[in-house]
């Protein structure tokens, strides 16, 4: 299992999501349980934002991560961009940090590109750095095109990661997205690596290819999805779970390493585009 060199960190490989957690009062221990499972068997990535449960996920995760030390944790949260202003990234700032219990969160990333200028929002986030609130920024929900205007604004080589979307049914970003961060250095951050539980229309746990290489690992099909998303060493896949056998089942898909057979049997059936595609969303 490789670890991921990510703001200056070399972190592990797979991380827990929260969309949607932290809402329901009668879920609320078995969320708590799977969170802190997964935190046990090694993982430190947790992913919130503010937008999530108008920021319940955040003060679920706060909750959730009492009993572990800070420093071995790597909090990721998202600004919504209507709040990525040097007015308002402060507050909002102030506010996950608040409802997260800690005093810095290690990664924020803007959501998604809105109307304010990139160049106000970076200036707000590397001000945030140098007040200690964030150690470090990047975005989510970039294409190839945004990414490489970022790169050509002052700081914007500052950016840690791209959160997006990315799966074996959805890995269109494979023609372009991702060798454009590879030369730069910047690690990808993938949501709905298993594709949310294989209920975005690819049939991924249906396909024989997958089926017969999971038998070979003495896995499932998830987690070898998971291990073919974090497959180059660049890559922080963060799938949601509520499930405490699920959750250390997608921790364990890291000590997967699929062969280069394994990986020319899986693009016989998805095969690496041959052409730039839209980036997928949500």
């Amino acid at each position: 299992m490789k670890k991921v060199k990510i703001a200056g960190r070399e972190i592990f490989p797979i991380g827990l999501g929260t969309s949607n957690v932290g809402d329901k009062a009668d879920k609320f221990d078995q969320e708590v349980e799977a969170i802190r499972a997964g935190l046990d068997h090694g993982v430190q990535v947790i992913d919130t934002a503010e937008m999530y449960g108008d920021g319940n996920a955040e003060r679920f995760v706060g909750y959730a991560i009492e009993p572990f030390e800070r420093e071995n944790l790597f909090l990721v949260s998202k600004v919504l961009p209507n709040n990525a202003s040097k007015r308002q990234i402060p507050i909002s700032i102030d506010n996950s940090l608040k409802r997260l219990k800690t005093d810095y969160v290690d990664l924020y990333l803007l959501h998604w590109k809105g109307g304010i200028p990139m160049e106000e929002t970076i200036e707000a986030m590397e001000k945030a750095k140098l007040q200690g609130k964030i150690k470090s920024w990047g975005v989510s929900n970039f294409d190839v095109n945004d990414m490489t205007k970022l790169l050509k604004l002052p700081n914007g080589h500052h950016c840690a990661t791209n959160q997006v979307r990315y799966n074996l049914g959805d890995r269109g970003i494979d023609f372009d997205l991702v060798p454009m961060m590879k030369e730069n250095s910047i690690p990808l951050m993938a949501y709905a690596p298993i594709a949310r539980g294989d209920r975005l229309g690819a049939n991924l746990t249906k396909q024989r290819v997958l089926q017969d290489i999971s038998k070979k690992y003495h896995a499932d099909v998830f987690q070898i999805l998971l291990a073919w998303c974090i497959r180059n060493g660049q890559t922080i896949a963060i799938p949601k779970s509520s499930n405490t056998e699920h959750v250390v089942n997608n921790v364990k898909a890291a000590d997967i390493q699929l062969t280069e057979e394994d990986l020319a049997k899986i693009d016989s059936v998805y095969p690496e585009p041959r052409v730039s595609k839209p980036l997928a969303l949500w």
